[in-house]
Parts: structure tokens; C-alpha cells; sequence
């Protein structure tokens, strides 16, 4: 399988050469990195040339590298990524655009894709992204009057406001939110009292072992 996307790769940068920045083959996946003025003409072109074919989009993701390694990223800050199948050719291609700017923009390929409608309505609730062309782009997970996108990495993880039903006015209102913010830290195992009878019964047990080894020896 690596060795045919190893040759899908070199037809991708033939075919687009000019229009990409980069065609790579890892994991047995092949990627491709586009810049975003031709981010349309690139997926035109892996959906109507017969040698990638490309009639379906299966995903299409946001994603925001301003916390991303450790926050020494240095590229643009936000990316579309696009998993696109192939069922006749039985071969699948990511393609990546980076995006810069507020809000980052990067052109709709729903008439390319006319599953890409709520895939690109749910990066523009989550991520902020706008892709120019779209018919409808509305929120689509969040509430009407929702602010901020949450899968940013600056959003809090307590939200901003909450929701509650006020009996007074009979409706559903928002007010700031109640509870304190807090970062989750990953867990962390510490050599105390709760691991140190584990620790002993480890060491009696190999004693033992030992011990039975060297009877037996002695048997013989």
C-alpha cells in the first residue's frame, strides 16, 4: 500500500505543481499542504481528474496551533484540513490549508461537495473560520446567541455565560458563569503510603522466587 501512495504522491505533485507546497506520504496516508488562494482549484482538481477521483469528502476540520508544541509553533494559527475517499480508485488524500488573519478565510468547496455544507458550518462555529461562498453559513452546535467559538485554544473551558430557566420571567435566560475556572492537570502517580505495601509484596515475591531457585539446586 505505501508503495502506491508513493507513486499517488509523485502524480500529485506533477499534476499540482504551483498550486501546493508540499506532498508528503507518512503513515501510509498521503498529504497534501495547499496554499489557500488555490485551496478551490486543488480540490476541483482531485475531484474531476480521473487519476485521484475524489467524489466524497468525509471530514473537513479546523484546527488552531497557537498552543501547539508547547506554544512554539510558528506558522499561521489556524488550518482546514479536508479528508477527501475516492471509492472508484479505493485510495484516500488529506488535504491541508493554513489560514492567518481574524477571522481566518478560505474559500466554501460545497459546490465542489455538497457534503461539505455542514462540515464547514461546524468549523465556523468551533473554529471562527469563514469560507467565502458558503449559502448558509449559521452556527450549527452552539445556541443562537452564543459568543466566541469554543475549540479555540483561548476559549475558557468553563464557557463564558451559562444557562438557567428564571421562574420569575418564565424563560430561559444567561448570566455569567458561576463556577471558578480551572485547568485540568494530568494525573499524576506519587510514590507514597497507597503504593508502598504494592512495592514490598513486589520485592518479597522476587525473594522468593529467588530463594525457590536456589533449593532446587541444591536438591539436585
Amino acid at each position: 500500500m505505501s508503495e502506491y501512495y508513493n507513486q499517488l504522491a509523485e502524480k500529485l505533485r506533477s499534476t499540482l505543481n504551483g498550486k501546493v507546497t508540499e506532498v508528503v506520504v507518512a503513515f501510509n496516508e498521503v498529504n497534501v499542504i495547499a496554499n489557500r488562494e488555490n485551496l478551490h482549484e486543488v480540490c476541483q482538481l482531485l475531484h474531476d481528474d480521473p487519476a485521484f477521483q475524489c467524489e466524497q469528502v468525509v471530514d473537513i476540520c479546523g484546527v488552531d496551533y497557537s498552543a501547539y508544541d508547547d506554544s512554539n509553533w510558528e506558522g499561521p494559527r489556524f488550518a482546514v484540513a479536508y479528508q477527501l475517499l475516492s471509492i472508484k480508485n479505493n485510495h484516500r488524500i488529506r488535504v491541508k490549508t493554513f489560514l492567518d488573519g481574524e477571522p481566518p478565510i478560505v474559500a466554501s468547496v460545497i459546490d465542489i461537495w455538497k457534503g461539505a455544507d455542514w462540515f464547514e458550518r461546524e468549523a465556523f462555529d468551533l473554529f471562527g473560520i469563514i469560507f467565502e461562498g458558503h449559502p448558509d453559513l449559521r452556527r450549527i452546535l452552539t445556541d443562537y446567541g452564543f459568543i466566541g467559538h469554543p475549540f479555540r485554544k483561548d476559549f475558557p473551558l468553563s464557557g463564558n455565560v451559562e444557562m438557567r430557566y428564571d421562574n420569575e420571567q418564565k424563560r430561559v435566560i444567561y448570566q455569567p458563569v458561576s463556577i471558578d475556572p480551572r485547568v485540568n492537570q494530568p494525573r499524576v502517580i506519587r510514590h507514597d503510603h497507597r503504593y508502598a505495601q504494592t512495592e514490598a509484596s513486589l520485592a518479597m515475591n522476587a525473594i522468593s522466587a529467588a530463594n525457590e531457585s536456589t533449593s532446587g539446586k541444591n536438591d539436585a
